[in-house]
């Protein structure tokens, strides 16, 4: 487990919208930026009475004293996290967490990113590059609207291969078919998959007959992130993982996605009742 620290300074220092609902925070925080790798996450709250989120590290710079961490608007605290602008603050910033994953022990990787997937590959992505080891990567969404960080995959991959399920950019169709038709013309050592749960699997299920080695990052639901609540448990090759303190990155071959889908939709009412209120669309 990384180790964690509270923040004193907490301010965004800049704020994208990268698509419809998705936005990216660029914020002050030294000492997690300091201790920082690819596959780590923070935990912050949006103010005093906030719930406590996890969100993935996308890319921090040490100089600077900046984690950047994207963000998707699905729920009540992504909402009112969503009003915050450049210059305004938030109350707590707890990281880095988890486990870092060291994919520089590997020869040739391919990073698969579905979705806001995107943003937790890149910082592997930027490793490698600089290792002289760039990846092949492979981004996937349902439009050309919702892929994410293009640029910035472009520049460090060796190669960069767009996948929508709609056509609107690169191979129409899902990762999982670009994955396949790879990995039977070229030779890779491991695959990092982030995204959806089902987008995760699928990848798992297209490299398991061949045993290449694939990696998947749980984002199950966290409360402390410390292992102590155990809300984010996960069962890896029989075995009860808490994502949090064990991983968030596991050998996707031994996850059972079919229990971690449904811990996943446990409190999908709640949270869509709850975001409702805040709006103030329901009473």
């Amino acid at each position: 487990m990384g180790a964690y620290y509270n923040i004193a300074m907490y301010k965004i220092i800049d704020k994208r919208i990268l698509a419809d609902n998705v936005n990216e925070y660029v914020i002050e925080a030294p000492l997690a930026a300091k201790n920082a790798a690819p596959g780590q996450f923070v935990i912050l709250r949006v103010d005093e009475q906030g719930e406590r989120v996890p969100f993935t590290i996308a890319d921090y710079d040490t100089e600077k004293g900046t984690v950047t961490i994207l963000v998707q608007t699905v729920g009540a605290t992504t909402w009112q996290l969503s009003l915050k602008q450049a210059g305004d603050c938030v109350a707590d910033f707890v990281g880095p967490l988890g486990n870092p994953t060291d994919l520089s022990r590997y020869g040739k990787v391919l990073l698969v990113g579905g979705g806001i997937g995107g943003a937790v590959i890149h910082p592997q992505a930027k490793l490698l590059h600089s290792l002289g080891k760039a990846p092949d990567v492979v981004l996937g969404a349902r439009t050309k609207e919702l892929l994410l960080y293009i640029d910035e995959m472009r520049r460090y991959s060796s190669e960069l291969f767009a996948m929508t399920d709609d056509g609107s950019y690169g191979g129409k169709g899902f990762v999982t078919d670009k994955v396949a038709e790879l990995i039977e013309s070229r030779v890779y050592d491991a695959v990092l998959a982030v995204g959806p749960l089902p987008m995760m699997q699928a990848v798992c299920e297209v490299t398991r007959p061949v045993g290449l080695k694939t990696i998947v990052s749980m984002n199950s639901v966290m409360v402390d992130g410390t292992g102590m609540c155990g809300c984010c448990r996960v069962t890896v090759g029989g075995e009860r993982k808490y994502a949090c303190v064990d991983g968030p990155e596991f050998d996707g071959h031994k996850v059972d996605f079919a229990e971690a889908g449904l811990r996943q939709g446990f409190y999908r009412e709640q949270e869509k009742e709850h975001y409702c209120r805040i709006r103030g669309e329901v009473k």
